[in-house]
């Protein structure tokens, strides 16, 4: 039979566990005391089964992510769950005047546009300083009203905005649709001077086979001629047949 004393010492050393988990728990945020709780659960229950793998979070910035809309329409405002809230509470803050632009991919006709934050409201960003998100510009700016053609939620969808820019960002803006215009110049130049050339081919065979018959009229005068002397010879030979 154990001891009081013995016994004492277990309870005391129980307690004293049970006060250094608690304390452990409490300085833990509230995913990683899910997490704590869950394997504290399978180390007792799940016969020894690990539940370190990851799981799955969704954060604020996934839920902003996956609904937002550049444009909002009527169907989502009506939409009363708290991720609709959330992402038209973040809709609601943006200023949307002017176009923040990201041009990285001008060259394949790929520019991006958002919407203004607050802090570039205030700094000018987009206004009296260049739209395109990696120019710093303030001189020489020019405003553009853009169609602004995207991909959204399944869907393509087309808006007119503004956009204020540098003269050098705004040839980045117009550089596709620029390059497929003299692609078109340069395609229909060389149709023209294939066209030409076609022509100037057609006309010396004209000018030659004209030549060609020119010349070949002479033969056919003498060879003439030849005829009716053989006829005049004929007539003399019949008329000494019959005198």
């Amino acid at each position: 039979m154990a001891s009081f004393g013995s016994l004492k010492s277990a309870v005391f050393d129980r307690e004293e566990r049970k006060q250094q988990y608690q304390s452990h728990i409490r300085g833990l945020n509230a995913y990683d005391r899910h997490k704590k709780f869950l394997n504290d659960y399978v180390s007792y229950y799940g016969k020894g089964k690990s539940t370190n793998e990851k799981l799955p979070i969704r954060t604020d910035r996934d839920t902003l992510r996956e609904g937002y809309r550049f444009i909002r329409s009527e169907e989502d405002d009506m939409d009363a769950s708290w991720e609709q809230r959330l992402v038209k509470r973040y809709y609601d803050k943006l200023f949307k005047e002017y176009c923040i632009a990201d041009m990285s991919h001008y060259k394949v006709g790929k520019i991006g546009l958002r919407w203004r934050t607050e802090k570039e409201v205030i700094s000018g960003k987009g206004q009296f300083i260049c739209g395109n998100k990696h120019c710093d510009v303030k001189d020489g700016l020019a405003s553009y009203e853009v169609n602004f053609s995207y991909f959204e939620a399944g869907e393509n969808k087309q808006a007119l905005v503004k956009l204020i820019l540098c003269d050098r960002c705004a040839e980045k803006l117009h550089y596709k649709r620029r390059k497929e215009k003299e692609q078109i110049e340069k395609r229909e130049k060389g149709d023209r001077i294939r066209k030409r050339e076609l022509l100037e081919v057609v006309d010396d065979l004209d000018n030659k086979g004209s030549e060609e018959k020119r010349r070949g009229k002479k033969p056919a005068i003498s060879g003439g001629n030849k005829k009716t002397d053989d006829d005049d010879n004929f007539d003399e030979f019949l008329e000494g047949m019959f005198p």
